[in-house]
């Protein structure tokens, strides 16, 4: 529970350490059943051409940085890129994509503050489609004048997206900060209901975070924990291995 797992995954791990009867080495077993709430290995769903990825969640999560970093895997993996920036709202917010999408060598394509976050969707997408780009990622705003504000702009972004590419967006990347604990859980059901997540990118698990919010959103969620931010290096971001979380959070 001190790790931000929450009563009702505690509880649930605890029922299935029961269930065991002789569990032999204690942390073994309970990383072993804390491995088994997050499924089976966690894959970006990015075979369509365009694939669309979506990227929400609220400011100072490292949104913007697992952008840039997710664009720059990309990038190794020999897809080509194109960045959009729909966070119209937040001053600087374009100008921090533009260098990210810039290091990672994709397209960029962005507009004033105070656009139609809807339409930039709209042109990135439609950029990404005449120039033959593989993936589209779009940054969206993690705060407006009021929660339901953001809620309605992000689902109009999501349904803009939609009617230009069957199936878009493919992915809906939530960029939970793994030190917020019990909050990104909220974070994760409210996002969640209003534009339906596909999957979880938790970052800032280098420093003292324990991070156990990662099984509370699997558990309480349903939601797959897709990607990991370890440091502020491009390299960084990785795929999430629940095998060793969970061996690090009961470790820990």
């Amino acid at each position: 529970i001190r790790s931000d797992v929450g009563v009702p995954a505690t509880a649930e791990l605890v029922s299935r350490l029961e269930a065991r009867g002789e569990v032999g080495q204690l942390e073994d077993a309970l990383a072993e059943e804390a491995e088994a709430l997050f499924g089976g290995p966690p894959t970006l769903l990015l075979d369509a051409r365009p694939s669309v990825v979506l990227v929400v969640g609220v400011n100072g999560t490292g949104k913007t940085t697992t952008i840039g970093k997710l664009a720059q895997k990309l990038r190794e993996h020999d897809r080509s890129v194109l960045v959009g920036a729909a966070d119209t709202f937040r001053a600087a917010a374009e100008e921090q994509l533009e260098i990210w999408a810039e290091r990672a060598g994709a397209d960029f394509v962005g507009a004033p503050r105070g656009a139609d976050p809807a339409a930039v969707a709209y042109d990135a997408v439609e950029a990404a489609r005449a120039r033959g780009r593989d993936v589209v990622i779009v940054d969206t705003a993690g705060r407006l004048h009021t929660q339901a504000n953001l809620m309605a702009e992000l689902e109009k972004i999501r349904r803009v997206i939609a009617g230009r590419i069957e199936g878009a967006p493919h992915e809906t990347l939530l960029v939970v900060d793994a030190t917020t604990g019990q909050n990104g859980l909220q974070q994760a059901r409210l996002f969640g209901e209003a534009v339906g997540v596909t999957g979880v990118a938790l970052t800032k698990l280098d420093g003292s975070a324990r991070g156990g919010v990662a099984i509370a959103i699997a558990f309480e969620l349903g939601l797959p924990v897709k990607l990991v931010g370890v440091g502020e290096g491009v390299d960084d971001l990785r795929p999430f291995d629940a095998h060793d979380y969970a061996r690090a959070l009961i470790s820990s």
